[in-house]
């Protein structure tokens, strides 16, 4: 019996073949060898469907082609709030679904926060975030979170992807940062895709320098300060920070910025900063693996 997996789940492709040997050995014996092989992936947004083919060994026929869908988590993208500097309306977040439960935050434009349901009162629908990452201080998330859906779309996404879970392909593609004229090339080869102003890390927090590999990818990431060994009074929190590709086991990560939109000046604790929708294409677009260097 052999299986060959990619970018499906073992526990699908058991099944497949406890329903292939058992369909076959009703008129075949021995048991059949039975080959599970991934045939084709089709990227669609934040989504992928796996094609799989089933063949028997000295069958007459080519195998079934089964296609199947990743497994995908909902989240909310903030489209209609306010902006980096809470200028203009933002989106409240309530305790409760309805509008008589108290504001315990607002939301900007560009955040992404993992959701886990939805509540239908009023003729409102409203989605419950949820914050199941880890988190530095859980105690500032106290109470429940709820977001009226006028002013957000769903997005689907697998999560977190890392290079320890999935297996990555060689790719011809590098992501270059320019610590000295504030600035992100994205190429394919020789083909430049992108090219954006970005913030980097300051003085007392800088970006490290040196060639690194994205190995970690999330959608959405609570991030939280003061940091340990930096300053104490540094307080910063941050839920929902979007399009997260992780490029040091220290926490560097290039990510998209909802809190301020100096891009083209240093700003960060060490990560690289850029506009969230920018940073949603550079995010679609970079697999893991993709050599990252930050050079002046």
């Amino acid at each position: 019996m052999i299986f060959i997996f990619s970018g499906t789940t073992f526990l699908v492709a058991t099944l497949l073949t406890f329903i292939v040997l058992t369909t076959y050995s009703r008129t075949h014996t021995p048991s059949p060898t039975v080959k599970v092989i991934v045939a084709s992936t089709t990227p669609n947004f934040l989504q992928s469907e796996t094609s799989i083919r089933v063949t028997v060994e000295n069958a007459n026929d080519e195998g079934s082609l089964i296609p199947i869908q990743g497994v995908v988590f909902e989240y909310i993208a903030v489209t209609d709030s306010c902006g980096p500097h809470f200028e203009g309306e933002c989106v409240a977040v309530r305790g409760g679904p309805g509008t008589d439960y108290p504001v315990i935050s607002r939301l900007r434009n560009g955040q992404v926060l993992k959701i886990d349901g939805k509540v239908e009162r009023d003729g409102a629908t409203w989605y419950k975030i949820v914050f199941d990452e880890w988190l530095r201080y859980p105690e500032r998330v106290a109470e429940d979170w709820y977001v009226i859906s006028d002013y957000v779309e769903i997005l689907l996404d697998e999560g977190d992807k890392t290079t320890e879970a999935i297996s990555v392909a060689t790719t011809t593609k590098r992501i270059i940062v320019d610590r000295s004229k504030q600035k992100l090339s994205a190429y394919d080869g020789e083909t430049l895709f992108m090219e954006t102003s970005i913030s980097t890390g300051l003085e007392l927090t800088p970006t490290p320098r040196g060639t690194f590999t994205v190995f970690k990818k999330t959608p959405s990431r609570y991030m939280q300060g003061p940091l340990p060994g930096i300053d104490a009074q540094d307080y910063y929190d941050l839920p929902g920070v979007p399009w997260n590709l992780y490029f040091t086991e220290q926490g560097a990560v290039i990510h998209g910025a909802f809190w301020h939109d100096s891009f083209g000046s240093p700003y960060s604790h060490g990560c690289v900063n850029l506009d969230p929708e920018l940073a949603h294409k550079l995010y679609e677009w970079t697999p893991l693996g993709t050599k990252v260097v930050v050079e002046d």
